[in-house]
Order: C-alpha cells, then structure tokens, then sequence
C-alpha cells in the first residue's frame, strides 16, 4: 500500500515539475528520487507531523499557483527564478508559522 502511494503522489507532481520546467530529464529524474525517497521521510516525518498543522494550508497555495500559472501561461509568463522562490516561501512559511504556533 505504501508503494501504491508513493507511485500515486510522483505521478501527481509531474504538473508541478512541468511548472517549474519543461526539461523531460528533470521530470523524469524528480519522479525517480520521489519515488525513492518518499517512504524515509515518511517515517522521518511520521513523529512530528502534528507540529506542521498548516502545512496543509500551505501545500494547498502552491497548488492554487500551480493551477493558476497553468492555466495563465498563454497570456503572462512567470520566469521560473519566481516560481521556484514563491513555492519556497509558501512552504517555508507555512511550516515556520507551524513551529511557532504548536511551540510547547
């Protein structure tokens, strides 16, 4: 089961690779190492997870952007220098503001 979902989620963040680049051996080798490397940081994560309460809230962002430069491409383009910098911000923030709000 756990191989079936790491399957699933590198297979749903090809859009966001093709966001960010449209360089086949990127998406291709990002796949590979997802695949790979879901299931140690599952486990790694597994004990603090509740600490990142609004991850949620900021994963949900970057795939608002995502969608939104997806859809918006024919008429602006964002270099990807700025996207890569606003899904970086978006997720260190969320999980900044996490830490601090479930402080102990």
């Amino acid at each position: 089961m756990i191989e079936i979902t790491d399957l699933i989620f590198a297979v749903d963040s090809i859009p966001a690779i093709l966001a960010v680049t449209h360089d086949h051996f990127i998406v291709y080798t990002s796949n590979v190492f997802a695949i790979l490397g879901l299931r140690s940081l599952y486990f790694a994560l597994a004990n603090i997870i509740e600490r990142f309460k609004y991850l949620t809230i900021g994963l949900a962002l970057i795939l608002v952007f995502v969608g939104v430069k997806m859809v918006a491409i024919d008429f602006f383009k964002i270099p990807i220098e700025y996207s890569l910098m606003t899904i970086v911000v978006i997720l260190a923030g969320s999980m900044t503001f996490s830490l601090f709000k479930t402080k102990q």
